[in-house]
This record gives C-alpha cells, sequence and structure tokens, in this order.
C-alpha cells in the first residue's frame, strides 16, 4: 500500500473512543482476547491431555513425545501464518482473514471436545493451525493499519492490544483448566470453542463502524492471471505431497521423529527465504531494504526470547505438574494455574510500560535496546528457575513460588521485547508485504518452538540445572551482543525510532 492509501484508512478510523486511541482498538482487543481465551485454555490443558493416562482421561502418549508435540504444534501454528499473511496481502484483506481463521479455530476446539481417538486429535491441531495462521498475524496488522506512521500513540497501543491477549491468556487457564483437570478434559475443549465464537461475534458486530476501511484493503492483488498460475501450482503441490506420503509412511521412511527434524529446518528456512525474497523484490524501495537488514538482528533475538517463554507450555508445564509441591498455603493447585501467571503479570505491568514510553517519549530505548532487555530478564527467568535444584536436590518437591518468581522475571523481558516487536514490525515492514512481514515476526516464535522440540528431550530433573543454565547463559550473552549492536541496527532503520 502506498503512503496516501496508508492515511487514507486511518483518516476512515474514528480516532479517538478507546482508552484515548483509536475506536477500532476496541474490535480488535476484544476480538483478538476471546481469540487468545480460546488458544491459551486449549494450551493450558492440552499437555495433559496427551500424557495422563487413558483411565484419567488423557490419550496415553509418552510424555517426552508429548512435550515434542506441543512444541511442533506450537511451531506449525506460527509458521502458518505465512499462509494467512499472503492470503491477506494478495487475496482477501486481512479482515475476511481474521474472520475466516475464527470460523476454522472454533471449530478445531469443537473437535476437540468431541471425545475420541488420536486422530480426531491430529484433526482439531490441523483446524487450529490454520485457523490461527490466517487470525493471528492479521489482526495484529490490523492494530498498525489504524495508526498514522508516526502516531506516537503506536507502541502503548500496541502494549494495550496486548494486555487483552494476556488478559485472555490469564482467565483461561483458570477456567479451562480447572474444568479440564479436575472434571474432564473434553468440557474444558468445548469452553475454548465458546469463547473463540464470542470473538467472531464481537468482531463481526463492530467493525463496520470502528474499523472504516482498516483491513478491506488487498495491499498486493493478484492478477486473474496470477491467480490461475498461483492456484494451480498450489493444487499441484498438495497432490504431490499427498502423493510422497503414501509412499514414504507405509515403507516406514517417514516417522513422527522425522517429522519434528523436519519443522525444524522448514523453521530456520523459511524466514531466511522470506528475508531475501523480500529484499530482492522489485517492490521493495531503498530505504525499505535498509530497514529490512535492521530487522534481522531482531529477529534473531525474538527466536531466543521465544524458545525460552514458550517453554512454559511444556518443559515449565510438567515442571509444575511433577516437580511443584501444589498443596501450598491450605489450597490444592491444578498445573494448569502457573500457565496464568505469565499473563497475569502482563495484565499487572502492560499498562505501567505503556505509560512509561509514552512518558519517555524521544528518550526511551531505541527498539533494539529494548530487545536487549528481553533477552537479558528471559535469561535470568532460567537462571532463576535452576535454583531449587541447587539448594534442595533434583528429587525433592520445589516452593511454588520459585515458579512465580521465574515467570515475574520473563514477563518482563516480554514487555520490552513482543508488543515492541509488533510496533517495529508494522513500522519497518515493506509496504508491499505488509501483512505478510507480519507473518515473518510470528515466524521467529515458530522458529523457536521448532529448536525446542529439539532441546526438550535432553530435559530431565537429574539434569535440569545443566539445562536450564545453559539456556540462560546463552540468552544473557546474546543480550550484551544486541546492546553492543544497537547504534548500528539503528542506523539501519531510517529515523524510524
Amino acid at each position: 500500500m502506498s503512503d496516501t492509501t496508508k492515511q487514507k484508512i486511518v483518516e476512515s478510523v474514528p480516532q479517538h473512543g478507546f482508552l484515548g486511541h483509536p475506536k477500532g482498538l476496541f474490535t480488535l482487543f476484544f476480538t483478538e482476547f476471546w481469540e487468545r481465551f480460546s488458544y491459551y485454555g486449549m494450551r493450558a490443558i492440552l499437555v495433559f491431555y496427551m500424557y495422563y493416562e487413558v483411565s484419567r482421561g488423557g490419550l496415553g502418549l509418552d510424555k517426552t513425545l508429548s512435550l515434542s508435540i506441543m512444541s511442533i504444534y506450537g511451531s506449525l501454528v506460527y509458521m502458518s501464518g505465512i499462509i494467512g499473511g499472503w492470503l491477506a496481502d494478495r487475496i482477501f484483506g486481512t479482515s475476511k482473514a481474521v474472520f475466516y481463521g475464527g470460523i476454522l479455530i472454533m471449530f478445531g476446539h469443537i473437535v476437540l471436545a468431541v471425545p475420541g481417538s488420536v486422530t480426531l486429535f491430529f484433526v482439531s491441531m490441523v483446524l487450529i493451525v490454520l485457523g490461527t495462521g490466517l487470525l493471528k498475524p492479521n489482526v495484529s496488522s490490523i492494530v498498525g493499519e489504524i495508526y498514522g506512521e508516526k502516531d506516537n500513540r503506536r507502541d502503548a497501543g500496541f502494549s494495550i492490544f496486548y494486555m487483552g491477549i494476556n488478559l485472555g491468556g490469564f482467565l483461561s487457564p483458570l477456567v479451562v483448566g480447572t474444568l479440564g483437570t479436575k472434571y474432564n478434559f473434553h468440557l474444558g475443549f468445548a469452553i475454548a470453542a465458546v469463547g473463540m465464537f464470542l470473538g467472531l461475534v464481537i468482531f463481526s458486530l463492530t467493525k463496520k463502524n470502528n474499523l472504516g476501511l482498516a483491513g478491506t484493503l488487498v495491499a498486493n492483488p493478484l492478477s486473474p492471471a496470477e491467480r490461475t498460475k498461483v492456484f494451480l501450482r498450489i493444487g499441484l503441490g498438495v497432490v504431490l505431497v499427498v502423493i510422497v506420503l503414501a509412499i514414504v509412511i507405509p515403507m516406514g521412511l517417514f516417522s513422527f521423529s522425522t517429522f519434528v527434524k523436519l519443522v525444524g529446518i522448514l523453521g530456520i528456512l523459511i524466514p531466511t527465504l522470506y528475508f531475501i525474497v523480500m529484499y530482492n523484490s522489485s517492490r521493495t524501495t531503498a530505504t525499505e531494504r535498509s530497514r529490512i537488514l535492521a530487522y534481522i538482528p531482531l529477529f534473531i533475538a525474538s527466536v531466543m526470547f521465544w524458545a525460552i517463554q514458550e517453554q512454559g507450555s511444556t518443559i515449565l508445564a510438567n515442571y509444575a505438574d511433577e516437580r511443584t509441591q501444589l498443596d501450598f498455603a491450605g489450597i490444592h493447585i491444578s498445573p494448569a494455574w502457573f500457565q496464568s501467571l505469565n499473563p497475569l503479570c502482563v495484565i499487572i505491568f502492560s499498562p505501567l510500560f505503556a505509560l512509561l514510553w509514552v512518558k519517555l517519549g524521544e528518550r526511551q530505548p531505541s527498539i533494539p535496546v529494548k530487545f536487549a532487555l528481553g533477552l537479558l530478564f528471559s535469561g535470568l527467568s532460567f537462571l532463576v528457575i535452576l535454583l531449587p535444584s541447587y539448594f534442595g536436590g533434583a528429587g525433592s518437591l520445589v516452593n511454588p513460588l520459585w515458579l512465580v518468581l521465574s515467570y515475574f522475571t520473563c514477563v518482563l523481558g516480554e514487555l520490552c521485547l513482543s508488543p515492541v516487536g509488533l510496533s517495529a514490525t508494522t513500522k519497518l515492514a515493506p509496504a508491499a508485504f505488509y501483512a505478510q512481514s507480519m507473518s515473518l515476526w510470528f515466524l521467529s516464535n515458530a522458529a523457536a518452538q521448532a529448536v525446542n522440540a529439539q532441546i526438550v528431550k535432553f530435559y530431565t530433573p537429574a539434569n535440569e540445572m545443566g539445562y536450564f543454565g545453559s539456556i540462560g547463559v546463552i540468552s544473557i550473552i546474546l543480550g550484551f551482543i544486541l546492546i553492543l549492536l544497537a547504534p548500528k541496527v539503528q542506523s539501519y532503520m531510517k529515523g524510524l525510532r
């Protein structure tokens, strides 16, 4: 989209009406709130559903396999954002992508709510992966569209939007997690489906008055001739994949271990190709190429951060279930509740960070420095969690306050990096790849979880000090390196902060 088109979109959106921000932020805030309620509610109980015995309502899968599946699933959820971003940029725009994605997510949760087999489990995963790929990057892209390029409210707006994400993430483990672990997993998944339905209702009823033209324009539409070629290639590609799988699976040449490795390769290869294509595109200007170069170290930092943060639903979920004292202060704690800690801290501190950035104005840290702070805090969060083993040994149950402190420390890093990363992506994105650039941002999470699928296999209670310590130290070292590189990275942003 041209600068003139972007300004036309901004002018079509009521610029005041929700906490001093554009009125459209209300629609996007609550749409994402309910989508995240459904997603994080499902995720709070999913790993337990996989490895709990059938007699306890689970699928009875191997524990290590369940942790790897959880990471691969998370990776594919964010990797599918490539499809969602491309469809939005080239075919039907971001608004329709959000609506279609919500429908797929809702049906994915409905399938999970039906007692069944491992086959139904994987069907639901496919629906949720595709649906999240359509909705997640595009709803964030619309947030960027409702602000002018130099609107100082942008970072604060993304922080408020991020608070909506985490409000849904806070409530869902308490509601869905309690129902799922105490009563029935499928009841929990059904509540997640209801949450996505409510998000669709809010989006459909309020988008016309609140969002104006935001999300309705296709940034780089396919011509009729291009559309025919693309659909033909996609169809042939799908047929080829089906034929190959039909041959190699019966021959035993394609196992889950092979699939994990393949996703790991794709997690690194796909974003690399994205950077190359955007940089070399004839639609990318010289200024935009410079900004792409500035984005690369931020992307690498994001991969490291999410590799730590996303282990909250795998390693730390298992840690809460088996290594933590769950009878504390006279109450029995559900292991799913710990996944509310991260969003709870974000809810509390997100407004403070938003206020801080607005208050500092031009004096606030640059984007690269904020990313570096994110790495430092996330590394410290893993160093915190190794301390109980150091003091009490690997065999003893851990006071739950250690987990609380670890989550809190990581959240400080998240607030420095994640909402700022969303905002930076909308600033640094080439105009012809606007929605796809948001998909690229989420690919950092996909890459992180693809890596996690490999490394979670090395975690055991016996070696947890080495596991948490090595990952934490690597993150801290990368944080200091990024601080040193910050002035150079900032210079490539060509005037943006």
